[in-house]
């Protein structure tokens, strides 16, 4: 029986969230809020469909341990190192002056110091999920105002591990806090060490046996192991995920476990904002509406002038500051996650927690509307000055040209090792640990992924490719490959390695742009040597293999 309301209950959240976010989507008011409508839709204040809401909140707090999980994994300390000036200028500026801002206000309202401080830096943090989806639907990563609001957001991210441990230790007495700092830092060190120098030969081993399916389990029971080893330490999951993340950020197989990873940290992430949607106690908004609106109009006033200050002493054009203030207005979802851990622990009670739920859900609310607006906002100012705001044609010039290349055989090598020589930026990919580990060690930027999950070559920036080359010597596979690619970037040039010319026409009719004979390029390389041994001299040798090679290809090219 127990089985079967469960079973109700997620059949519920699939149509609320199927029907939902759709319109939500073709509105242009993004998935997460999407998905707080569906969440308010079943839950008690809507149809009422579920009303055990925490058992499905502590499933969806799995969405935000495998978001912390991406966020470490996707940071390294190079990508840190180049962004320095704007993470720890604009985002700690912003999130000092901002807690501390709302913590004052806290303390207005009578709550106590540590509780203030929970709450005032809780609803500084903005939602990484909707910032950066945001960004990524209005292509707009690489701009100017993505890079900012990059940086505000990361450091944000970053803080939330620290911020975490804060509440940890404000709930427990000197003697008992002291205690848990060595406890966590020794468990800490140690999940370190074993990442390092016990992860990489186990996954090794598990990519050698070519098992996708054992793969994706040995990087959920990463994630997860180390969740649940900082939980049980009195840390917190999160904190875990992040830790691993980390661990995993200068790995080769770190693009694979993204990609493995992505699905399970969408779906329960959707569920996660969905079960803040069931949340959220509208009784408390018929009953204090003009309190409420207060503090979330407080609240979205304090970010935007704070943020757009920042970004102005920074010397960030105008249009840019106010269009990065008001995408990053709103409060997000680690806030849940830290008023959660207070209530938990004894710091908050439990109708200031429902009071700072229903801001926050007010707050991302709003969130769509504020960003459309400071999106019009910075395009009226671009009218009106000569300067250019769309900087959505800024390039990362060291990423102006990138080839990708699948397969690091032995031609795979020589290809990249052409490249470097040109100096032209690529990334190989290759299913072999062995291939990838022996590449990594000779220097070659390569990392181990399976090229026919569409989800790994974007990962590695396969839209924004000037080319995919294809080396694979499997005949069938690369033929797949060739199609399975084509049909994913129909745009993007496809040069392939072929055995005959049989082959290459397989593969030309499958979508290459280019298909490479090798069987010809070996037999033409044999018939010039024989040519001039024999007395031919070289440039009419060359001429001779120059015909054959454009009558052998001639077929190709006519179709």
């Amino acid at each position: 029986m127990q089985e079967t309301i469960y079973l109700t209950h997620i059949l519920f959240l699939l149509a609320a969230a199927v029907l939902t976010v759709p319109i939500f989507q073709r509105l242009g008011l993004g998935s997460m809020l999407g998905y707080l409508t569906a969440g308010v839709i079943v839950g008690p204040w809507g149809a009422g469909l579920i009303s055990q809401v925490e058992e499905i909140r502590h499933i969806a707090e799995f969405g935000v341990v495998f978001l912390l999980f991406i966020i470490g994994i996707e940071l390294n300390f190079s990508r840190l190192m180049a962004m320095r000036r704007m993470v720890l200028g604009l985002g700690l500026s912003q999130l000092l002056i901002t807690g501390g801002l709302l913590t004052s206000v806290a303390v207005l309202f009578n709550i106590p110091v540590n509780t203030a401080i929970i709450v005032g830096f809780g609803l500084a943090l903005s939602s990484t999920a909707f910032g950066l989806q945001t960004l990524t639907e209005q292509n707009e990563m690489a701009s100017q105002t993505g890079r900012t609001s990059f940086s505000i957001l990361l450091l944000q991210d970053l803080a939330v591990v620290p911020l975490l441990t804060l509440v940890s230790f404000l709930a427990q007495d000197d003697t008992t806090t002291w205690f848990s700092f060595l406890q966590g830092s020794l468990v800490i060190i140690a999940v370190i060490l074993t990442g390092r120098f016990v992860l990489p030969p186990v996954l090794r081993l598990i990519a050698a046996s070519q098992n996708s399916e054992v793969f994706i389990a040995a990087a959920i029971l990463v994630v997860l192991g180390t969740a649940w080893l900082l939980e049980a330490t009195g840390l917190s999951m999160a904190l875990g995920a992040f830790l691993a993340g980390l661990i995993l950020a200068d790995s080769h197989y770190r693009h694979q476990i993204v990609a493995d990873i992505q699905p399970f940290r969408g779906l329960l992430l959707g569920l996660f904002f969905m079960s803040v949607g069931m949340s959220v106690d509208f009784g408390i908004l018929m009953q204090k509406p003009l309190l409420i609106v207060g503090l979330v109009g407080a609240l979205l006033t304090i970010k935007i002038l704070v943020i757009l200050s920042v970004c102005k002493i920074a010397r960030i054009e105008s249009g840019i500051s106010i269009r990065v203030s008001m995408l990053l207005s709103q409060s997000g979802e680690f806030g849940f996650v830290l008023f959660g851990l207070a209530v938990v622990l004894g710091l908050m009670d439990m109708e200031l927690f429902q009071i700072l739920t229903l801001i926050i859900a007010m707050s991302m609310i709003m969130a769509p509307f504020t960003s459309i607006l400071g999106l019009r906002i910075a395009k009226r100012l671009r009218k009106n000055s000569r300067k250019t705001f769309s900087d959505k044609t800024i390039k990362q010039l060291d990423e102006e040209y990138l080839i990708i290349l699948v397969g690091f055989g032995r031609v795979g090598r020589r290809v990249a090792k052409i490249l470097d020589a040109g100096g032209v930026t690529y990334l190989a990919l290759d299913s072999s640990p062995d291939l990838v580990t022996k590449g990594a060690k000779d220097g070659f930027n390569v990392i181990y992924g399976d090229a026919r999950r569409h989800d790994v070559l974007n990962t590695m920036g396969a839209t924004r490719a000037s080319a995919i080359v294809i080396t694979i010597d499997k005949a069938n596979i690369t033929e797949r490959l060739v199609h399975l690619t084509r049909s994913r970037y129909p745009e993007i040039p496809i040069y392939v390695r072929g055995h005959d010319k049989e082959h290459c026409e397989k593969l030309h009719k499958a979508g290459a742009s280019i298909s490479v004979s090798e069987t010809l390029e070996a037999s033409l390389k044999l018939g010039g040597a024989a040519l001039t041994v024999s007395g031919i001299n070289s440039e009419t040798a060359s001429d001779l293999l120059d015909d054959f090679r454009e009558v052998y290809y001639e077929g190709l090219n006519d179709e």
